[in-house]
């Protein structure tokens, strides 16, 4: 199998390096491409060459404008790399035959309510970030292209920065935490993105009707507070060679930290429909965080 992937130095796109390798021959680009290969999203011309000069059988996209606040100041820009250049690889995957795996967002939703977002809600996104993303989904379904769209949620990694590490950090520094308890959400590790994916295209390719939309995060629910307290909770249970000064965690609503773009509140995903399709069952997300936190605090 031949295999596109772009974004390769993200934290789900490390991920898949090795997810994908067992399937075929994974040719892995980041924004700054490699033999005259194009892997930035910005550059819509050179994506479709890119797609047209491999002729992969599946395309694999784990870049994006991540960028939540900063997209509010630049829209043009998160649209290109979130709904303009989805659409080319669409177009292109279409053309080659090609199966596009696509990562969205729970910002697609409004964050109402308690009860985890189906795939089939109505969405309506509260910043540039979430608006541009859902059109990127919208653009993948209109084409008509075989694809898979996993929405996920807070997804964490020990590579690159996350929540967890600045806990760590500020709780050194720091004696009393502040942290937002108003948030629901599954932290999910960028590993179990990766498997997963890796598990669904080779099911997609046997049984193409298996193709389409789906919610894709760990088990359970907590907050950025929980969150935070498991953290510490676990960095003092490992005795890391770390020194929390921390000796409270005070939460807070989400009001107390403007932010340029709105956070959903409610970004709990009913993940039955990918466990019901593909035979899986999804961990509890302390097992992706615990995983996480043993690789972050080893002792150098």
């Amino acid at each position: 199998m031949n295999i596109l992937l772009l974004g390769k130095n993200g934290q789900v796109g490390w991920e898949l390096q090795r997810s994908l390798a067992p399937l075929g021959r994974v040719t892995a680009l980041d924004r700054h491409g490699e033999g005259g290969l194009c892997g930035d999203l910005a550059d819509l011309d050179g994506l479709a060459a890119t797609v047209r000069a491999l002729k992969p059988q599946v395309i694999v996209n784990a870049a994006a404008h991540t960028a939540v606040d900063r997209a509010e100041s630049e829209p043009e820009l998160a649209a290109r790399i979130n709904a303009q250049a989805p659409a080319v690889l669409a177009r292109e995957a279409a053309a080659v035959g090609a199966l596009l795996v696509h990562y969205s967002t729970d910002y697609v939703f409004d964050g109402s309510g308690q009860t985890p977002w189906q795939e089939d809600d109505a969405t309506g996104p509260l910043s540039v970030y979430g608006r541009t993303k859902l059109a990127g989904e919208q653009a993948i379904i209109a084409s008509g292209c075989a694809h898979l769209i996993f929405r996920t949620s807070w997804v964490c990694a020990g590579r690159g920065g996350n929540f967890a590490k600045t806990m760590l950090r500020l709780a050194a520094e720091r004696e009393q935490l502040t942290v937002i308890d108003d948030q629901w959400g599954a932290p999910t590790g960028a590993e179990l993105v990766a498997d997963v994916s890796a598990h669904a295209i080779a099911q997609v390719r046997a049984a193409p009707g298996k193709a389409g939309l789906y919610h894709l995060a760990a088990a359970g629910e907590t907050t950025w507070f929980s969150y935070a307290n498991h953290v510490l909770a676990h960095a003092r249970q490992a005795q890391a060679a770390i020194e929390l000064k921390a000796t409270q965690v005070r939460p807070v609503a989400t009001s107390h930290f403007p932010t340029p773009a709105r956070r959903p509140h409610n970004s709990r995903l009913d993940t039955r429909k990918l466990q019901a399709v593909f035979g899986l069952t999804l961990p509890p997300w302390q097992t992706g965080v615990n995983r996480m936190l043993d690789e972050i605090l080893q002792t150098p």
